[in-house]
């Protein structure tokens, strides 16, 4: 999985050095996100881009620091910080787009050309693992007495016939 993602997540990133862009894939999400709303709170922007909330504060800490995203505070006390495109960061947004455009054309090319489409693949596998998670298949898997890999059994509530 991780060569997987190198592989996809280098050519990405040398796609972009080569637009004449300094920019980060992981800056993506957040960045559809604000083309698409002028401002949001980081919660919004990890609910809606796909991301953890750490991951959200990290990427939105390093696009500020680039300079193209500004953070001001919100709501009654203060606390709460709205994020939204810098000018520079509006400035980008056409470049990125057709970048964007090619990543996906790119990326549907590459679907046609598997057995079983990487994108379908990586849905349902999310979609499975938000249901029942990785660490959980591991613990259920560590089970003493346990060495197949079908999902544990739960405990009867049936009165046995056995005497």
């Amino acid at each position: 999985m991780r060569h997987l993602i190198e592989l996809l997540d280098g050519a990405v990133e040398q796609a972009y050095v080569d637009a004449g862009l300094d920019y980060r894939p992981r800056y993506t999400p957040v960045m559809r996100v604000l083309a698409e709303q002028d401002s949001a709170t980081i919660g919004t922007l990890a609910a809606l881009g796909g991301l953890t909330q750490p991951a959200a504060t990290q990427t939105v800490a390093l696009m500020a620091k680039k300079g193209l995203l500004t953070i001001a505070a919100s709501g009654e006390d203060g606390r709460q910080r709205m994020v939204s495109l810098s000018a520079d960061g509006k400035a980008l947004l056409p470049r990125l787009q057709v970048c964007w455009q090619a990543t996906k054309s790119a990326a549907d090319s590459l679907d046609a050309e598997l057995a079983f489409p990487l994108s379908t693949c990586l849905e349902q596998a999310i979609a499975v693992l938000e249901r029942r998670p990785f660490g959980a298949r591991i613990r259920d898997a560590n089970l003493p007495g346990r060495h197949d890999d079908s999902p544990p059994q739960e405990p009867s509530t049936q009165p046995s016939n056995d005497k």
